[in-house]
C-alpha cells in the first residue's frame, strides 16, 4: 500500500494551472504539496484541480505573494491552531492530517522566506526574518518534539549540502546556501528527528538541484542548480521509503517555473 506526495514550488498556479496535469501524468501523486501560488483563495484553480481527481483540497493563498496549497486524492483535516509565523499572516504553511488506509499520516506544506540578496540582517531585513522564521519554527518542532508518523515538504529555500548546490565555494556567502542558514535548516531537522528523503537514496557525494535559475540563458548548459525543495519524513516511515523522483525535465516546459516538483513514495 503506497503513498506518493509531491512537492512544488509552482510559482503562480493561475498562471501554470495547465501543467498540473503534466506532473499528475509523470508522478501520480496522491498528494500535491505547491507554494508560491499567489493567488487569493477565492481565484485558486479548484476546477483544475478537481478534474485531476483531487477531490480534497486545503489552499491558504494571498494577491501576488507567497501562498500554500495542498491538493488529495485523499481525504484531508485541517490541523488547528498551527501558529501565525512571525505574525505576519504571510500565508507559507499549510498542516493536514491524511487519511490514508493504512492510518493518518501528518503532512505540512511550507514555504520559507526566501531572504533576498544580502546575507546580513543588519542590512537586509528580508534575511533577518528568514533567520527569525527557521528559529520560530525550530521552536515550535522542539516543542512538539520529534515528529511521528508524519512528513514535511515544501520549497525551504535552503540547500544544506555541498552536493546541493553547483559550487559550495562560490555559494557560501550566497543567500540559500550560507552557514548560518544551513546551520538554521539542520537545527529545525533535528528537532523533529526528521529523515532527508531524497538523500535516503542519493548518497550525500552525489549532486541533486530541484531549481535553476531564470537568469540562466541555457540552464541545462550552465546547470548551476540548487536543491531548494525537501521533503522529510518521520524515522518511524523512514523504513518505508520505496522511491523518489526529482522531476528535471519540468524545468524546460513552456511557462516553466524554476523550480521542478520533487516526489517521495512510501510503502506503507
Amino acid at each position: 500500500m503506497s503513498f506518493r506526495v509531491a512537492t512544488w514550488n509552482i510559482n503562480s498556479v493561475r498562471l501554470r494551472a495547465p501543467l498540473l496535469a503534466d506532473v499528475v501524468a509523470q508522478l501520480a501523486p496522491d498528494v500535491l504539496c505547491l507554494q508560491e501560488t499567489k493567488t487569493p483563495d477565492e481565484f485558486f484553480p479548484h476546477d483544475a484541480a478537481e478534474a485531476l481527481g483531487f477531490s480534497h483540497r486545503v489552499v491558504r493563498g494571498m494577491k501576488g505573494y507567497n501562498g500554500v496549497a495542498i491538493l488529495s486524492r485523499l481525504p484531508i483535516t485541517l490541523r488547528p491552531g498551527e501558529p501565525d509565523w512571525c505574525e505576519r499572516g504571510d500565508c507559507r504553511h499549510i498542516g493536514v492530517d491524511v487519511q490514508h488506509p493504512s492510518g493518518p499520516i501528518e503532512v505540512h506544506d511550507f514555504y520559507i522566506p526566501a531572504g533576498g540578496d544580502e546575507p546580513d540582517r543588519e542590512i537586509n531585513p528580508k534575511f533577518g526574518h528568514k533567520l527569525d522564521f527557521l528559529a520560530e519554527v525550530t521552536r515550535w518542532q522542539a516543542g512538539r518534539g520529534p515528529a511521528r508518523r508524519a512528513v514535511l515538504v515544501g520549497d525551504l529555500n535552503i540547500a544544506p549540502l555541498e552536493q546541493d548546490v553547483w559550487s559550495h565555494k562560490a555559494l557560501l556567502k550566497v543567500v540559500s546556501h550560507t552557514p548560518v542558514e544551513v546551520a538554521a535548516l539542520n537545527a529545525w531537522q533535528a528537532a523533529g528527528a526528521w529523515v532527508d528523503a531524497p538523500r535516503h537514496f542519493v548518497p550525500a557525494s552525489e549532486k541533486l538541484y530541484s531549481w535553476w535559475s531564470y537568469r540562466a540563458r541555457d540552464w541545462a548548459a550552465a546547470d548551476r542548480g540548487r536543491r531548494l525543495d525537501h521533503v522529510w519524513v518521520s524515522e518511524d516511515l523512514s523504513p518505508k521509503l520505496a522511491g523518489y523522483e526529482i522531476l528535471k525535465s519540468a524545468r524546460g516546459w513552456t511557462q516553466a517555473s524554476d523550480h521542478v516538483p520533487v516526489l517521495v513514495e512510501l510503502a506503507l
